[in-house]
């Protein structure tokens, strides 16, 4: 009998450390572990005291040209001395290797191991040192391009609440609120003055998820899956926007937000046009992994109801009305 077909599948640890032992010659004890599921799936290579990340992309997530983007621009800002996770080559050059799944070709990527741990809810001088490190990377992002998605308007509104719609009524107030943010942020976009907006390739996903923290207070960050080219303060948006709802405490958020905004103005300033669009670049980004949640429901672990809806839209709310937006 064949086996019946799927869409994703999760690999053996075991197989991919046999794998990972002969593509980048490390040491034959070395173990493999599923570290983590998601769009992408993670394991943990560990080679004695050696540790290495490696991400196996989803089916028809990526294509190939979308990861090598990926990694040149994560090898420019290793090169440039900036903490990221940064691919390494197996024993002929190659960076990305192909595994034939049971879906279809899966990509792999071996990554450097970041050390420390995750840090949800970070003390002033943290999010300051998260500030400067986001302002170094546009710093060396700023006014170039990757061969990747634009995050526009269509990329980052319209598509998404498409998506939304193959889930969710339009006639449900909270599709209704999300089409009327989506207006509003587009024409506020619309109207700001390019000249004082500066435009990159962005991350898009920096929160405390996707960085590992020492007891030394050092920062790396990873899962750069999501970068392409838009306006920079998308990426200081979304932050400020995580950072507000990890923290129950208002005044405790504005003094985290506060210390943020002060280190990334050390290494790059931000004009008071970019810093008057941070609630609505938040709210986009929003609308964006909505977006994605229903585009990727089999990763999402969650139920797509009515009542998730209320409650991710309740959430956007919240942020727009603090901001009075």
């Amino acid at each position: 009998m064949n086996p019946f077909p799927v869409t994703t599948s999760t690999l053996s640890g075991s197989a991919l450390g046999k794998f990972v032992i002969n593509q980048y010659g490390i040491g034959q004890d070395s173990t493999c572990n599923l570290l983590r599921t998601g769009i992408n799936h993670t394991y943990l290579i560990s080679d004695n005291d050696l540790k290495f990340a490696l991400r196996i992309y989803s089916h028809g997530w990526r294509s190939k040209q979308e990861i090598s983007e990926e990694l040149k621009l994560l090898r420019s800002l290793e090169e440039n001395s900036v903490s990221v996770s940064y691919p390494i080559p197996d024993r002929s050059g190659e960076f990305v290797q192909e595994i034939n799944a049971p879906e279809g070709i899966r990509y792999a990527v071996l990554f450097s191991y970041a050390e420390g741990g995750k840090v949800r809810f970070m003390d002033t001088s943290t999010c300051a040192s998260v500030g400067s490190l986001m302002a170094n990377i546009h710093n060396l992002t700023s006014s170039t391009k990757i061969e990747r998605v634009l995050y526009d308007r269509k990329s980052l509104l319209e598509l998404p609440y498409q998506h939304a719609m193959a889930f969710f009524s339009e006639k449900l107030p909270e599709m209704q609120f999300i089409k009327e943010t989506c207006d509003r942020v587009s024409k506020l976009f619309e109207q700001a003055d390019p000249k004082y907006i500066q435009t990159g390739i962005v991350h898009l996903d920096i929160w405390h998820d996707n960085m590992s923290i020492t007891d030394k207070k050092e920062i790396t960050l990873f899962d750069f899956d999501f970068c392409g080219n838009g306006i920079l303060i998308l990426d200081v948006a979304y932050f400020c926007k995580q950072l507000f709802h990890i923290e129950p405490d208002k005044r405790d958020y504005e003094q985290k937000v506060s210390s943020f905004l002060k280190g990334y103005a050390s290494v790059r300033n931000l004009s008071e046009e970019e810093i008057k669009l941070i609630p609505y670049g938040g709210a986009a980004v929003w609308i964006f992994y909505l977006g994605v949640q229903c585009q990727r429901f089999d990763w999402s672990n969650i139920f797509l109801t009515e009542n998730y809806l209320k409650m991710y839209v309740g959430r956007m709310r919240s942020w727009l009305e603090y901001y009075k937006a």
